[in-house]
């Protein structure tokens, strides 16, 4: 692809052959003038070959002169269709009409992408012959979809994985098999036009991947509220539901009753149906509610199968079965809505299990309202788009509670390793509310010592900003407090140093199996060389290093441990008795090997000195 000048100096893209078109990326505009150079510069720097299909649907704030002057400078790489004020639905179907490349890109005109968007996601494309590709989306100011990117997927499934949980159309497209499937934006929705494409979408394709470690897409708020979901009504619960029914026809039209469609539909009921019986529920005066519940309750009615119901929870269910009870749906709505107020008055340790004590209670319902409580572990990533835990389920722990004060003692030796955030939970007729546990101040409690409990450490810590309690299993995130000391250190036989110490990690002595191995990293170079360790209940060790292969330099002494999470490398304190340097020739080789103290810190090192015989004899002969 060749590069023409523009006026202000910078690059221009000029056309490739049809054949050669990677993407066409199909950018619906309407009155975005503040927000689409930004989105245009992001698309042409893109490293592809690619076309940009910019739809302009009636702009009357300056976005069509701008077009026209991209389209001037980049001649056949942007082409700038007419829309007929259709909405967002219509033009980006005469965008996909359009396009000629293999791959088609859906952008609105005030996101934007990241540089190496497009060549990443066609890369996993081609690589993996995927008929839509996810790249992650960053929200900037806007609340983005976080489950299906936890990890790179080369091959997601549909039916077990989270990809279904985003529905926006901000993804990678083969253009065959939007072509072959007649897949379409519906043209007679408001809004959810996108939502109804890729449900449509999902349903014909053989390879769904997903690049989770870039950010390609960042969504955009606008602040002037000029964007369609700003606008009144549109988001009315009784014509979103309505809405909702085409793709679920769409998913119960192409996929086969089992537990796909039932995964699928699932992700419907509880994330567009149930949903607006929340806050849009408690909005909504008397007549409203009575139309919302009559929607929902006809939706349910049709598609909550017992393979979806299976797939919901107690609360949801709960809101399936009272559907015909208007008062229930409000007291389930509002403690729904309740925020819980806690205050986290001690956390200690009591031998090997963890003791808190506290207060919490719903905002505005008090323990009068019968609720029970207890104390939540939630692994860190859990709970994102109501997925569950990437490290295995939550644990739940019963607490003694007095009115609004609970106490409780918890065993955290069978936890998988990981970092487990701490929650208070509140369940309230079925409806369970939860709230990270922290103190009202940070300085108001110190948080306890780390313990060793078996072959893992548990470190208890508030987090920086928000000061909320959790409990690093392994040392993943907190560094671990390891103290490790020589007793005694000599010479034996065959250039070895003979080396006894004890190592503690907090105020206990590690498991003998977690203390691994001795190294020595030579401080100039990094390299390193290592020898096992010998280990005791009480936390001694031993170790026997022979220096013969050590090549020149200061090596410093480190003792590692495995306690559950990453290696764990502690320094080694030199004893108090000095040790006297060996001595040895090999060859035409002398070798001297100093054991010392750090003169800071008082750390074993070990300074190597390796000087050849006619050095020697050139320095007596000066």
């Amino acid at each position: 692809m060749e590069s023409l000048p523009l006026l202000s100096g910078g690059p221009v893209r000029t056309a490739c052959t049809t054949a050669g078109i990677d993407v066409s990326v199909v950018v619906p505009v309407r009155d975005c003038r503040p927000y689409l150079d930004r989105c245009l510069t992001s698309l042409l720097v893109q490293r592809v070959a690619l076309e940009v299909v910019a739809v302009d649907d009636g702009s009357a704030d300056g976005s069509g002169d701008l077009l026209g002057l991209y389209a001037a400078h980049h001649p056949g790489v942007l082409r700038v269709l007419r829309g007929e004020g259709g909405g967002a639905g219509r033009a980006r179907n005469i965008g996909l009409s359009a396009a000629r490349g293999r791959y088609v890109f859906f952008c609105d005109a005030d996101d934007y992408l990241g540089p190496e968007a497009l060549e990443r996601m066609v890369g996993m494309a081609d690589r993996n012959g995927s008929d839509i590709v996810l790249g992650r989306i960053v929200g900037h100011g806007r609340r983005a979809p976080v489950s299906m990117f936890r990890a790179n997927a080369d091959r997601a499934r549909l039916g077990d994985s989270a990809v279904y949980n985003s529905l926006a159309c901000f993804k990678l497209f083969r253009r065959e098999m939007l072509r072959e499937h007649e897949i379409r934006f519906a043209e007679d929705l408001r809004v959810g036009e996108d939502i109804v494409f890729t449900a449509h979408a999902y349903c014909h394709a053989g390879v769904i991947s997903v690049v989770a470690d870039y950010d390609c897409y960042h969504l955009v708020d606008r602040p002037c509220g000029t964007s369609v979901m700003q606008q009144d009504g549109s988001r009315d619960p009784v014509r979103w539901l309505r809405m909702i029914r085409q793709p679920m026809e769409l998913v119960t039209r192409h996929i086969r009753p089992g537990p796909l469609r039932d995964h699928l539909l699932r992700r419907h009921i509880r994330l567009d149906a149930l949903t607006h019986l929340g806050e849009p529920f408690l909005a909504a005066d008397d007549d409203a509610r009575r139309g919302i519940a009559a929607e929902v309750a006809e939706l349910c009615d049709q598609w909550v199968t017992d393979g979806v119901r299976e797939r919901l929870s107690d609360a949801e269910r709960g809101k399936l079965a009272a559907l015909a009870d208007i008062d229930r749906l409000v007291r389930l709505a509002r403690i729904e809505g309740s925020s819980v107020r806690r205050h986290l008055t001690e956390v200690s340790w009591d031998g090997d299990r963890l003791a808190l004590r506290g207060s919490a209670e719903l905002d505005g319902l008090g323990p009068e309202a019968g609720y029970t409580m207890s104390v939540l572990l939630r692994p860190r990533g859990a709970g994102v788009d109501g997925e569950p835990p990437p490290q295995g389920p939550e644990r739940s722990f019963p607490v003694r509670s007095r009115g609004a004060e609970f106490e409780g003692v918890f065993d955290l030796s069978d936890l998988p390793p990981g970092v487990w955030n701490v929650y208070v939970a509140i369940t309230c007729e079925g409806v369970t509310r939860l709230a990270r546990l922290r103190p009202e101040r940070a300085d108001e409690l110190p948080a306890p010592a780390v313990r060793v409990i078996g072959d893992r450490v548990a470190v208890p810590y508030f987090t920086r900003v928000q000061g909320n309690l959790s409990i690093d299993l392994g040392g993943h995130v907190v560094s671990v407090p390891c103290a490790a000391g020589v007793t005694g250190v000599k010479w034996g036989p065959g250039h070895r140093l003979l080396i006894d110490g004890r190592v503690m990690v907090g105020d206990r002595a590690p498991a003998p199996e977690t203390v691994r191995r001795l190294v020595w990293r030579e401080r100039r170079s990094g390299r390193e060389r290592s020898t096992p360790v010998g280990a005791l209940p009480d936390g001694r060790f031993a170790a026997c290093q022979r220096w013969g292969g050590f090549g020149s330099g200061v090596w410093d002494a480190y003792l590692e441990l495995e306690l559950g999470g990453p290696t764990v490398r502690c320094r080694v304190a030199a004893g108090d008795e000095p040790v006297a340097s060996l001595t040895w020739w090999r060859r035409t080789v002398k070798k001297t090997v100093r054991p010392y103290a750090t003169s800071a810190k008082g750390r074993l090192s070990v300074s190597v000195r390796i000087v050849p015989a006619r050095r020697i004899i050139r320095r007596l002969l000066k």
